[in-house]
């Protein structure tokens, strides 16, 4: 799973992180406030990545304005499918022969059905979105009303990126 952190970060996570901590730099923040930025993008993007693995599961293709299972359909391994393995050790030689072979999708999302793949990524979605929060919530007080109204719109789209269904 720890790769697959690693992976999400450098595909979907790090533009949001840099361009959150680029914004602060530019503002002329300080340091601390700057790797606060990147800590709520970081964790906004890993969850929002998360959101959209559990999407492809579970959503429509009109919803989502992709294929439901591109992912699996391509051989991309996401989080449900990794915590299915977790559960179900047999689903690694499944994973390992890939996709290409529509049996072995089936196969797959079978195991995936049984198991708590897609709870547990969601869960792990809801603890990013968390760690997005809370660095927000760590910020430097403020009593501007703009800067107050600023931090509970970054920490609203926090929950909107894990209860999104497209």
């Amino acid at each position: 799973m720890d790769y697959y952190i690693q992976k999400t970060y450098y595909k979907t996570a790090s533009l949001i992180s840099n361009s959150c901590k680029a914004i602060a730099l530019l503002a002329g923040q300080t340091a601390e406030v700057a790797m606060l930025a990147f800590e709520y993008g970081k964790n906004l993007g890993l969850a929002f990545q998360l959101i959209d693995d559990v999407l492809d599961f579970t959503g429509t293709s009109a919803s989502l304005g992709k294929g439901s299972l591109s992912d699996i359909q391509q051989g991309i391994v996401t989080a449900p499918i990794l915590f299915a393995m977790e559960e179900f050790p047999q689903l690694h030689a499944i994973v390992y022969q890939g996709f290409d072979n529509p049996e072995n999708i089936e196969i797959a999302l079978e195991y995936l059905g049984k198991s708590h793949g897609i709870q547990r990524t969601r869960e792990l979605a809801m603890k990013h979105a968390n760690l997005a929060a809370a660095a927000i919530d760590s910020l430097p007080e403020s009593n501007d009303e703009n800067v107050i109204r600023s931090r509970r719109a970054l920490v609203d789209l926090t929950q909107r990126v894990i209860t999104r269904n497209k």
